[in-house]
């Protein structure tokens, strides 16, 4: 028997019930300087590339962008960053409450990939444990000026356990697909832990057994 309207509206709201769509999702673009967060975050807000419009960001600055995910509103707080060294510690100062990191490096530029272990060291130095963090090769339409091969982003990827792929912010290529992985993880994270119980009230008859064992975070 086909289900109602009313039985779909109640299960869809079954679902995501435990999910606040007001939430705000700190996410910080991070990467060496040139390697195109700006230009990411344009493709990604307004849909376009504007070729040579863009001088090293000073600092940093902000934009919000709501993306669906599952019929669910994720409201993202994106940061772009500055990525010149004396920028850095401001930059820090950004990691501590920030729920997702997107961090870049250019396909054509072999330093600004080898400087990522430098800036994943940084990561996990001033972030939060659980950050979500996105590895992106980014400008991957200049193949022709290629320096750093798809497997060596994906193997580095697997070596930190972070999700990896290729964007192009000129194309648009997987720069949405970007987004919306990291959204669809920040939504799953909030809807998991607004799930737990928020106390747990032991049996005096177990609480022996409780201090034997051991418990932790990760």
């Amino acid at each position: 028997m086909e289900a109602t309207d009313t039985e779909n509206v109640q299960a869809d709201a079954a679902s995501t019930v435990f999910y606040d769509e007001e939430l705000l999702h700190k996410t910080i673009l991070v990467g060496d300087s040139g390697v195109g967060k700006t230009s990411l975050l344009v493709q990604f807000d307004q849909g376009k590339f504007i070729p040579g419009s863009f001088s090293a960001t000073v600092g940093i600055g902000f934009t919000n962008k709501t993306v669906m995910v599952d019929n669910v509103k994720v409201k993202l707080q994106i940061w772009d960053t500055a990525g010149q060294e004396r920028f850095r510690s401001v930059t820090h100062a950004y990691y501590r409450d920030a729920q997702a990191l997107l961090l870049l490096y250019d396909i054509t530029s072999r330093s600004s990939f080898d400087n990522i272990r430098a800036w994943l060291t940084e990561i996990h130095e001033y972030a939060q444990n659980d950050v979500v963090i996105l590895l992106l090769g980014n400008k991957a339409d200049m193949c022709s000026r290629r320096a750093v091969k798809q497997d060596e982003g994906e193997k580095l990827a697997r070596e930190y356990g972070v999700t990896f792929m290729e964007t192009s912010a000129k194309t648009g290529v997987n720069v949405d697909v970007a987004f919306l992985t990291v959204s669809r993880e920040l939504k799953n994270r909030a809807m998991q832990q607004h799930s737990e119980p928020r106390l747990l009230i032991e049996h005096p008859s177990h609480t022996q057994t409780q201090q034997s064992s051991c418990c932790g975070f990760t």
